[in-house]
Order: C-alpha cells, then structure tokens, then sequence
C-alpha cells in the first residue's frame, strides 16, 4: 500500500461520516438488502453517498456489497446508508429468514414432478 493511499484511509472515514461514528438507525446488518429510489434528485449528495445510489440502482445489494465497491469499513458505509433512509433515496430490507424460506424436500418433490411431466 502506498504511503498517500494509508494516510487517506485514516482520516478519509471521518471525513465521509462528518465525524460520525454510528448510524442515525441501528437497523443495518451485513445481509440487509438496499434499493434505491430513482426518483429522488441527487443534488445535495456526498460523492460516497451518489455512489451508494449508481450502485443500488441497477437491484439490491447487501450492506457488505456497497461497503465491499465503495472500499470503505462496514461502519462508514452504515452511516451512509442511514443518512440516506433518512432522506427518502433508499430503502432497505432484510433478508428472508430461513424459518420462512420453502423447504429443500418440497422443492425437490416439485422439481421431480415437473421432470416426470415434461
């Protein structure tokens, strides 16, 4: 790693989260699905924040994908991601429990019989 690469990793964070360490909602895990909204203006918006929305826009991506393409820590990227909840430019969604996901054996039955039939 060059020596300007590290020396703006440790202040470029602080930076990014105008000196906040949390997000303004707790809500945020590394599976937690966000999407953004294509009708709202991006006038306004940080560079790491216009980001977020180019990248959401194309489907939803986890927490740990926009922290991953943004090359920033997971708690900088939830900070982000909490000041744009609270602006109305994304929405997030957690992920299908796997108590509520069909189970493998129905599938497999279902699957099987659309097999025999074609």
């Amino acid at each position: 790693m060059s020596p300007g690469r590290r020396e703006r990793g440790l202040v470029r964070p602080y930076v990014v989260t105008d000196g906040r360490a949390y997000p303004t909602r707790n809500t945020f895990d590394l599976v937690t699905l966000v999407m953004a909204h294509p009708d709202r203006p991006l006038t306004g918006l940080s560079p790491e924040k216009r980001r977020v929305m180019e990248l959401c826009l194309g489907g939803a991506l986890s927490v740990a994908e926009v922290a991953g393409h943004l090359e920033l820590p997971v708690s900088v990227t939830k900070v982000l991601l909490g000041d744009l909840v609270d602006s109305g430019h994304v929405s997030t969604r957690s992920p299908i429990p796997a108590a509520e996901l069909p189970d493998t054996q129905l599938l497999q039955e279902v699957l099987d019989g659309l097999r025999a039939r074609l």
